[in-house]
């Protein structure tokens, strides 16, 4: 097969335990717009201007959108910003839990979690 049938990604779905207060974290912390919170129940965020949304579902404490390797929690969604270290302190200033600013053959990233612990990255 010479191209794909796939056009892009367009959501991503993240497990939460309170589906209004993590819309609220999602969009208050993170600057994201709630577009709406369905029937099934799912919180439908818009990430910016372009198509690509998430989607904020409920599940058990289990589910994380993380996966692990060697026993360590491994991020599955990487954001980013250009205003890395203000949005670092951004989180800090709310509460977050966030790991330090790391650098890496000139790229800068750091990791931080949602209020229901997962993992996440953003990069610069």
């Amino acid at each position: 097969m010479s191209k794909s049938f796939i056009e892009q990604v367009h959501y991503i779905r993240i497990p939460v335990r309170d589906l209004e207060q993590s819309a609220k974290w999602y969009s208050d912390i993170l600057g994201l717009q709630l577009l709406t919170i369905t029937e099934e129940p799912v919180a439908i965020i818009k990430v910016n201007e372009g198509p690509f949304l998430l989607a904020l579902v409920p599940a058990d404490e289990e589910s994380f959108s993380h996966f692990t390797i060697n026993n360590e929690p491994a991020f599955s969604i990487g954001f980013s910003s250009s205003k890395l270290p203000e949005f670092h302190q951004h989180l800090l200033d709310h509460g977050a839990k966030v790991e330090d600013i790391q650098e890496y053959q000139g790229h800068s990233y750091f990791h931080f979690y949602d209020l229901n612990g997962n993992k996440l990255q953003v990069h610069w």
